[in-house]
């Protein structure tokens, strides 16, 4: 054991990280959290399966950062994928790849691999701490609210993993930022990221279909061309198909005020063989047996296009055809970033040195979604945070040898 005291702000996933390194290695680590309980993303993540890292090609799993990709490259390549399903081995808790490649524990849950990772902490002499609210800094330490009143802490070094913007409501709430503003720390205002995306539908078609999914479609953005799913919501479109997308689709909103995402209502079909069929079909017959008959189209898809296609489109097959091959659902805006999956924005890169630190702050690092990245989702948010929460650590034990 080393006679430096290094504390930890936020018990998530890169903070958690972190204190295994550096407890590992000697230090004595307290980890303070304002919420009752640590790694409440984590755990909210795992409810309906902890997806955990993704199998794909490394050279193409690590470009899935945008533009952040060649500054986390260093972090991925000290912690793989396959370095985290060992991780996970470690802890009791084997995994498995989906169909999509995605990685999960074979119990699919967050909660036992939690529980045994807290225990490999309690064991390693790491002290947490919770309901002990960060809230700025002291002249010579950190300044906490706690149950027992405010507190002071000193320590000879600090990590900061306090999270994004999405989710305030399990502690990620980004009440950090005027501290580190004011310290000269340049930060990314945040934005949401594999969000949901607002549409004017009118009320007859949010009456009748939000909470429909819309399946076996392909959607196409300035991101690309991808198959998949989504649902229909009250305010307009969510899923794991808009999520894919979202990066772009806010940008393009952000950068020209107005996007659309372009749907494939019949992906398996060519426009001529639907434009052939459909002009088959019986005029006199509804829209909705012509789409069954003609394009093997119905509920949900046709609802879509009936809210979305001018009427003389629906009438001529050629011009229905076209729209059901490429069909533009107009977005309004992004959904709020309190019900996004994760956040774009935080810490930019140039502020914090190849360790971790911020070189406004010496002696302070970070990690996890406080920095500038965003990645879709399929197990590169938690990589990424596991990934940070290791090289700063790594970072804080040469500043502290120097």
């Amino acid at each position: 054991m080393t006679d430096k005291q290094i504390v930890i702000i936020g018990g998530g996933p890169a903070g958690l990280m972190a204190a295994e390194v550096l407890s590992l290695s000697g230090h004595q680590v307290t980890v303070y959290d304002s919420m009752p309980t640590v790694a409440r993303k984590f755990l909210l993540a795992g409810k309906s399966g902890l997806n955990i890292t993704h199998s794909e090609d490394f050279a193409r799993f690590a470009n899935r950062f945008g533009p952040a990709s060649e500054r986390l490259r260093p972090a991925l390549d000290a912690f793989t994928p396959d370095d985290i399903k060992a991780w996970t081995a470690g802890l009791g808790t084997e995994t498995f790849t989906g169909s999509s490649g995605r990685v999960f524990p074979k119990a699919m849950k967050a909660s036992p691999l939690l529980r045994s990772w807290l225990g490999r902490l309690e064991a390693q002499g790491v002290r947490i701490l919770t309901r002990h609210r960060w809230s700025g800094f002291a002249e010579d330490g950190f300044i906490f609210e706690t149950p027992e009143g405010r507190k002071i802490v000193h320590c000879d070094a600090v990590l900061l993993a306090l999270g994004g913007a999405s989710y305030p409501r399990l502690g990620s709430d980004a009440g950090w930022i005027d501290w580190l503003r004011d310290k000269s720390v340049d930060i990314r205002d945040f934005q949401p990221a594999n969000c949901g995306f607002d549409v004017a539908w009118s009320a007859i078609f949010k009456e009748r279909f939000a909470g429909i999914p819309l399946k076996a479609v392909t959607a196409t953005s300035d991101a690309g061309t991808f198959p998949g799913e989504f649902v229909i919501s009250q305010h307009g479109i969510e899923g794991s198909l808009v999520y894919a997308h979202a990066a772009c689709l806010r940008d393009r909103l952000a950068s020209d005020g107005k996007a659309a995402l372009l749907l494939d209502l019949a992906p398996g079909r060519t426009m001529e063989r639907l434009s052939r069929d459909l002009a088959r079909q019986d005029t006199k017959a509804s829209l909705s047996n012509r789409l069954r008959k003609g394009a093997g189209i119905e509920g949900v898809k046709t609802a879509l296009l009936r809210e979305l296609a001018p009427p003389t489109a629906l009438a001529d097959p050629v011009q229905l055809s076209r729209l059901i091959k490429a069909l533009p659902i107009p977005l309004l805006k992004p959904r709020p970033i309190a019900e996004a999956i994760s956040s774009a924005g935080g810490i930019r890169w140039d502020g914090i040195n190849d360790g971790y630190m911020l070189k406004a702050l010496p002696g302070v690092f970070v990690a996890g979604e406080m920095l500038d990245w965003e990645a879709p989702t399929g197990g590169y948010l938690l990589t990424a945070c596991f990934a940070t929460g290791r090289a700063a650590a790594r970072g804080m034990e040469a500043w502290l040898r120097r």
